[in-house]
């Protein structure tokens, strides 16, 4: 006869463990110490075998009669219950070791295979521990989209909503690489696309009038700091590529004959090589920089060692020392200086300037068609641009 809860209930210790039974297999084994554990007893292939259920009252009788119907389909089935249960726990305890944590140091390492910039791989890092401080000890699958919000809030409650951005895709990347995996389902962040605060875009600070623009290169010729700070300046206008890209340039990647400047993608924030054409003028503050410093690896090294390039602080610091503040030029503002002028010179195609400043086509038939188009216009440009800045420093 089927068991009540209120029998189970009042099962009472005796000195030896004894059986109650349920029915279909299900009963509650009595111990001498009083507690009380359910079983289920079946057959597979021939041999008798137990399925330990749980501990009542944890587990109640309608729990475990529920417990009892899910082995006897899977007996019905060909599969073992106890295999299967041993089965579910080793699942769990994989499922409670794959962390966000332990996640997103598998992300941050496939990202330094794949020679991502030391750039990238910092903010990585920053972000990873941003996350990791709310919820990096979680296993991934327990992780949701408040939980996310709640984290990316407290960025934005600082006022910085590009980071709030930033890092709710940097959170994306290590789901979409666990689902990637096996181990995630969804990616939580996005159902977050539109719950921050859109941030402001702010461009760079860059002179574009040409007047001012010749001052500012008289400005830098007659700098009484570092001479090797005046030619990073000084090479940073004319060739119009980011200030990262200047500081890491390296003699390797120079070639005085060609007069071209190779640099590797993966110094490159598109990840593709780029060559730029060296002008003329560019080649002798070449040759005056190795004058200097031409048996070291980088063109503008470290004032403090030789084996690494000059601070990102340079360069800004530089133009500060001249009085330009913040928001009237940054070093980066050279390249926004050169799209400006020299699209408005009306003498040269849009893409031969977009080539020029590394960006990339988004179309992938019109990028595939450009990378090996306006050389030659480009090698005219980068010319026409060193003899620009010239006249605008005499007039």
């Amino acid at each position: 006869m089927p068991l009540s809860d209120i029998q189970v209930r009042n099962l009472k210790p005796r000195e030896k463990a004894y059986k109650v039974s349920d029915f279909e297999g299900l009963f509650v084994l009595v111990k001498p110490n009083g507690s009380k554990l359910w079983q289920f007893k079946y057959r597979m292939d021939g041999k008798e075998r137990l399925l330990s259920i749980g501990v009542y009252p944890n587990i109640s009788l309608a729990q475990a009669r529920k417990t009892k119907d899910g082995a006897r389909a899977n007996v019905a089935a060909g599969i073992d219950p106890s295999e299967a249960k041993q089965q579910e726990k080793r699942q769990r305890r994989e499922v409670n070791d794959q962390t966000f944590e332990k996640l997103g140091a598998e992300f941050f390492a496939k990202q330094r295979k794949e020679g991502k910039s030391a750039a990238t791989l910092s903010k990585t890092e920053y972000h990873l521990q941003l996350a990791s401080r709310d919820f990096g000890r979680k296993p991934i699958i327990e992780i949701t989209a408040p939980m996310i919000l709640k984290t990316l809030r407290k960025v934005e409650a600082k006022g910085h909503y590009e980071t709030a951005h930033r890092l709710r895709s940097r959170i994306g990347s290590i789901f979409r690489y666990a689902v990637a995996s096996g181990i995630a389902e969804t990616d939580p962040t996005y159902a977050l696309r539109d719950a921050l605060i859109r941030p402001t875009r702010k461009h760079r600070a860059a002179i574009i009038d040409p007047q001012a623009l010749g001052r500012l290169m008289n400005e830098i010729d007659v700098f009484e700091g570092q001479a090797t700070t005046r030619i990073a300046l000084k090479l940073l206008a004319m060739v119009a590529q980011r200030p990262g890209e200047i500081r890491h340039a390296k003699w390797s990647e120079i070639d005085f004959v060609k007069k071209v400047w190779s640099i590797p993608a993966d110094r490159m924030k598109m990840r593709r090589d780029h060559i730029v054409p060296l002008p003329d003028q560019a080649i002798a503050l070449l040759d005056q920089l190795r004058r200097m410093n031409g048996n070291g690896e980088y063109l503008f090294p470290s004032l403090r060692t030789w084996k690494r390039p000059m601070s990102e602080n340079t360069l800004n610091a530089a133009l500060r020392r001249m009085g330009y503040s913040g928001d009237e030029m940054t070093a980066h503002g050279f390249r926004a200086s050169f799209s400006t002028l020299a699209n408005e010179s009306g003498l040269w195609n849009p893409d031969a300037i977009e080539r020029a400043l590394a960006h990339v086509e988004k179309n992938e038939v019109r990028r595939a068609y450009a990378r090996g188009e306006h050389w030659e216009e480009r090698v005219r440009l980068a010319n026409w641009w060193a003899g620009y800045l010239e006249n605008l420093q005499a007039m």
